[in-house]
């Protein structure tokens, strides 16, 4: 009977893959390059084409060239509601799926939703709209990509708190990228054509200057390239079989350190392709009643993280943490094992920590990559 509902479960997952919508991206560096203008074009060519095409939500941010792209195309009314005292507009979700076009435009991918709202992330709508059968186009900035979240960081100095988590993009029928060059971009930014004339000056100084705008294109263009070679493999048979990559990463209860981790190996899940894991290993000492409330709130967090990202998360018991590694590796045939930076020398953690060493031996002995991280 269990193999009967497993069959079952395949099957209505196959159906669901079938009928569910087509999923275009969008992606660009940054503001300014041109992702709305791009959707709108299409969203003209395809309505040219008798394609039954809805704008679902876009943001224009005042520039005329691509205000006057709306001109002709239908729009969806977007909801009106108050939240604190402030009256506020956002994508009608029901009515897109009330209206069920062939295909709706969906912008800013990365939006927090109001609050009230049926998901707390525009992201999370897509997937619904998806699930009803409706193709989206839809746009991001590389910034808002969950696992890159550290690299943006340095290279802007700034911290951007909407992101969606990387599966997403892993989900995308077709990934496009809006490229520009750094002068190009910066002259759309001096001749008005990103933000009004007296914010120019702040935005040079800040976020528009040249070698930051190159870093940000370099990720972009790595994504994008990550993307078409996943699409690569999965879709044009090769006579030679890659080994199958399985990644695992091994988080604590030290919340930033964790996280760090966990990004750093989804960023390598998605360059390699590959299926990965999230392992926790919970020693006596950090059995429920022992364990403070913080950091158990701080796991599960990293826990749904995790699981947003794409992981698979592990949790086992084990009074020695590397015993635990070394036998869920085992099980789950894991190619590749990602750990953070040990806190002391490699050298003193061979000659002093039976296990560590029994690990690395271990690990010589099979075909399991071992990945030390930086946290």
């Amino acid at each position: 009977m269990p193999e009967e509902n497993s069959a079952d479960q395949h099957f209505l997952d196959l159906i669901r893959k079938s009928r569910r919508g087509k999923f275009k991206i969008y992606i660009g560096m940054s503001a300014g390059v041109g992702k709305s203008y791009r959707m709108l074009q299409e969203a003209q060519t395809l309505i040219r084409n008798g394609i039954d095409i809805k704008i679902g939500y876009i943001e224009t941010h005042g520039r005329i060239e691509t205000a006057a792209l709306l001109d002709g195309l239908p729009v969806i009314p977007r909801r009106r509601l108050f939240y604190k005292g402030k009256e506020l507009d956002e994508m009608d979700f029901q009515a897109i799926l009330n209206l069920r076009p062939e295909i709706v435009v969906i912008d800013e991918l990365a939006h927090t939703n109001i609050e009230g709202s049926k998901n707390e992330k525009r992201w999370q709508d897509v997937m619904d709209i998806l699930d009803a059968g409706i193709n989206v186009i839809t746009a991001v900035n590389i910034q808002h990509i969950e696992s890159l979240n550290d690299d943006v960081r340095e290279i802007t100095g700034v911290e951007v708190t909407e992101r969606i988590p990387d599966n997403v993009l892993r989900m995308a029928d077709e990934v496009v990228n809006i490229d520009l060059t750094a002068d190009e971009l910066i002259s759309r930014l001096k001749a008005g054509n990103i933000y009004a004339k007296e914010k120019v000056p702040i935005a040079l100084r800040n976020f528009f200057q040249p070698e930051k705008i190159l870093q940000l294109r370099e990720l972009a263009l790595k994504e994008v390239a990550s993307q078409v070679e996943r699409k690569i493999d999965t879709e044009i048979p090769r006579n030679i079989q890659n080994r199958a990559e399985r990644l695992m990463c091994c988080i604590s209860s030290n919340h930033n350190v964790s996280k760090n981790i966990i990004r750093k190996t989804a960023r390598l899940a998605t360059y390699y392709n590959a299926k990965w894991f999230v392992l926790y290993v919970q020693t006596p000492r950090e059995e429920a009643d022992k364990i403070g409330l913080a950091a158990q709130r701080h796991l599960i967090n990293n826990f749904k993280l995790a699981t947003e990202m794409g992981a698979e998360v592990i949790r086992v018991k084990n009074s020695i943490v590397g015993a635990g590694i070394l036998e869920a590796a085992e099980a789950n045939k894991i190619t590749t094992l990602c750990i953070g930076k040990p806190h002391i020398t490699l050298r003193s953690i061979i000659l002093r920590t039976a296990i560590f060493n029994q690990l690395l031996k271990k690990l010589s002995s099979s075909d399991i990559d071992l990945i030390i991280l930086s946290e």
